[in-house]
C-alpha cells in the first residue's frame, strides 16, 4: 500500500528498496507519476537540502538519499510527459576557466537535478562564451558558477559582464560559489546570490524561480 509519508523517510533515510516499493505501489494505486515525484521523491530532497545546510546530515547520506530518489525517478520518468519531466526551471553549472575542482560543483547539481530543475552541467574550465552561450541555447532562468582558487574568480566577474554585454543579464539570476567565494564578492561582482553549500544552493535557486 502506497504511502508518500513513508516514500519520503525511505528518500532521507537512503532505503532504496523502501522508495523503490512505494513508487512501485503509488502506481500500483493510480496516483499520477508527478504526483509521486513532487510531493514524495522531491520533496524528501527539499529535506534533505535543509539538513544538509544544517549539518544534520552529510555527504555520504547526501549521496545514499540521492541515490533512492533517483531510482523512483528512473521508474517514473517513462509515465510522465516531456513537459512534466522538464521541472521548475532550466539551470545551467559549471566551474569558470582556469579552475578544474568540480566535486562541490557537481554535488550542487545532483541538488539542483533531486530538487526538479532542468540542470545542463557543463564541467570545469568553463569559459564566459561558453555560459553566455549556454544560457542562450538553453533559456536558462539561472546560471550558477562555481570557483575554488581565487586566481581564478574574477573568471565569474568576466561571466556575467559578457552576460550582460549581450543582453540576456535580465533574464538569468547569477548565482555564484566555492570555498574562496563570499557574499561580499557575490555582491561586489553584481551575482544575485552566494551559496556556502548544496543545500543553500538548490533552496536559493528554489527561491529565485518562484519569486518569478
Amino acid at each position: 500500500m502506497f504511502d508518500n509519508s513513508v516514500l519520503m523517510d525511505a528518500v532521507i533515510a537512503g532505503d532504496e528498496s523502501t522508495a523503490v516499493e512505494q513508487v512501485n505501489a503509488g502506481i500500483a494505486a493510480g496516483i499520477a507519476a508527478a504526483d509521486i515525484l513532487n510531493r514524495g521523491l522531491i520533496a524528501a530532497m527539499d529535506i534533505v537540502g535543509e539538513k544538509m545546510e544544517n549539518d544534520d546530515i552529510f555527504l555520504p547520506e547526501v549521496l545514499m538519499a540521492a541515490r533512492a530518489m533517483n531510482s523512483g525517478v528512473a521508474i517514473l520518468k517513462p509515465l510522465m510527459t516531456v513537459d512534466e519531466q522538464k521541472g521548475g526551471g532550466r539551470v545551467v553549472i559549471g566551474t569558470v576557466k582556469g579552475d578544474l575542482h568540480d566535486i562541490g560543483k557537481n554535488l550542487v547539481a545532483m541538488m539542483l537535478e533531486s530538487g526538479g530543475l532542468d540542470v545542463t552541467n557543463l564541467g570545469v574550465d568553463v569559459s564566459p562564451e561558453a555560459f553566455m552561450q549556454q544560457v542562450k541555447e538553453k533559456n536558462a532562468k539561472i546560471v550558477c558558477l562555481s570557483a575554488l582558487l581565487t586566481t581564478t574568480m574574477p573568471m565569474m566577474k568576466a561571466t556575467i559582464d559578457l552576460i550582460t554585454e549581450n543582453g540576456l543579464r535580465d533574464q538569468v539570476k547569477v548565482l555564484i560559489g566555492g570555498a574562496s567565494v563570499t557574499q561580499a564578492y557575490a555582491d561586489e561582482i553584481g551575482a544575485d546570490g552566494y551559496a556556502p553549500d548544496a543545500g543553500s544552493a538548490a533552496k536559493l535557486a528554489k527561491s529565485f524561480l518562484m519569486a518569478g
